[in-house]
């Protein structure tokens, strides 16, 4: 068998194979990055054939990394950090670099982004990308640097560290409160259709099965705000529903039982400057303010 031949390995074409590897498909790395179908698949090929090695492989579920591919993942990603801190001026020892975080849209809006936004400000050469996607974010994939989970342990080679406790509550407006707690059968906003498999809405579900959902919604931010029109009660974590000047906390059990909040990386990110000091960030920033997250 003749052997490949093998070139030197072109950045856009590595760029490229970071953006399939961790998105899955042509289509949404051809977003990703603002070019078309073709250009990723040929961009593919091209690093393959440098290479010498096939990469990827597509199934019906989308692209999957070979065992290659996830060895050259490891390496291309670090790449793309040694990139990112080009051109951030002089080597003072401090952390360069972009962070990827990713927690679910509640987290996010109602925590997170107000907080995180503050971080570039103390690491001027850090920069921060929070993704607030509902799905499943891929560590190993290289789609994130730090991950926020519900309940997650055990995960295989991810260092988990526990951020504190997430506690719920019935929120309304007093006039609801008050009916309910007299005796009225509860209405509710909760999830849409999309998301009546997330663990809240199942558990609203179980526990109040005859119960009208009058307002349904992907978010509980947007829930909260649903509520604030007097249109029934909302099942949120405290952290949502005590920032809501116009809405209470109600007499309404039972509650769902209390969710550890868990902060994932990758093993070999634990010594990675910008990781660390982002992971220390949001440790001492959940320590500080848990009593708005706990009952």
């Amino acid at each position: 068998m003749t052997e490949k031949k093998r070139t030197e390995a072109d950045w856009q074409d590595i760029r490229v194979f970071l953006a399939l590897a961790r998105h899955g498909s042509l289509s949404a790395a051809a977003r990703a990055l603002a070019v078309n179908h073709a250009t990723i698949a040929r961009r593919i090929r091209a690093l393959e054939d440098s290479l010498g090695d096939k990469l990827v492989e597509r199934r019906p579920e989308g692209y999957v990394l070979t065992p290659a591919g996830t060895r050259a993942l490891s390496v291309a990603s670090d790449m793309e950090k040694a990139v990112q801190t080009l051109g951030r001026g002089e080597a003072d020892g401090a952390p360069k670099g972009l962070v990827r975080i990713n927690a679910s849209p509640a987290m996010s809006q109602g925590f997170l982004i107000s907080r995180l936004a503050e971080l570039p400000l103390l690491h001027p050469g850090i920069d921060i990308d929070l993704g607030t996607d509902l799905r499943s974010i891929s560590l190993e994939r290289h789609e994130a640097d730090i991950a926020i989970r519900l309940d997650p342990p055990p995960v295989a080679d991810l260092i988990a560290k526990r951020l504190g406790s997430m506690a719920y509550g019935f929120y309304g407006v007093p006039s609801v409160c008050q009916r309910v707690e007299d005796g009225e059968p509860p209405v509710f906003v909760g999830f849409d259709e999309a998301n009546a498999d997330l663990p809240d809405a199942a558990w609203l579900r179980r526990e109040y099965p005859q119960a009208r959902v009058a307002f349904r919604t992907n978010s509980q931010v947007a829930q909260a705000t649903a509520a604030r029109s007097g249109i029934g009660l909302v099942l949120l974590p405290h952290y949502i529903g005590r920032k809501e000047p116009d809405l209470r906390l109600c007499r309404l059990a039972p509650l769902p039982p209390v969710r550890e909040i868990w902060l994932l990386i990758r093993r070999q990110d634990r010594n990675d400057a910008p990781v660390r000091a982002v992971v220390e960030y949001l440790i001492r920033v959940f320590a500080d303010e848990q009593d708005l997250f706990v009952g």
